[in-house]
């Protein structure tokens, strides 16, 4: 099977209201790199971008009349939970649940300023 570079086999692809300042919440708190795939619509808006946060691509859009907001739940393994749930409150999100060790790492919940909810996680070596 072939696909494009810098793709997987499933990609979320999420439909947001303020998709380019989604983008700019995903760099400050997760260091997500803009993968230029970026298509403006001609009022402004995102027609269709992608985002590369550790590895994974991430595709965005911003809702229209036709296709309206729809919010999702993302688990993320991280470097570091604690930096980067540090990270996500200050740039906007709410907590969802506490900092914790489980079994299978460092976690935490998030919901971002755009009703996604983060699932953030670390292992340790």
């Amino acid at each position: 099977m072939n696909l494009p570079e810098g793709h997987q086999t499933i990609m979320p692809y999420l439909i947001l209201k303020g998709a380019a300042q989604f983008i700019d919440f995903t760099k400050k708190v997760f260091d997500s790199k803009d993968s230029n795939q970026q298509v403006l619509r001609d009022d402004g808006t995102v027609m269709h971008a992608e985002i590369t946060l550790n590895g994974s691509t991430i595709m965005v859009t911003d809702e229209t009349k036709d296709w309206t907001k729809q919010t999702a739940n993302l688990f993320v393994y991280v470097p570091n939970a604690d930096e980067t749930y540090k990270k996500a409150l200050e740039n906007g999100a709410t907590n969802l649940m506490e900092l914790s060790d489980q079994d299978y790492g460092r976690t935490c919940g998030v919901t971002d300023p755009f009703g996604n909810v983060w699932w953030i996680t670390s292992v340790s070596p």
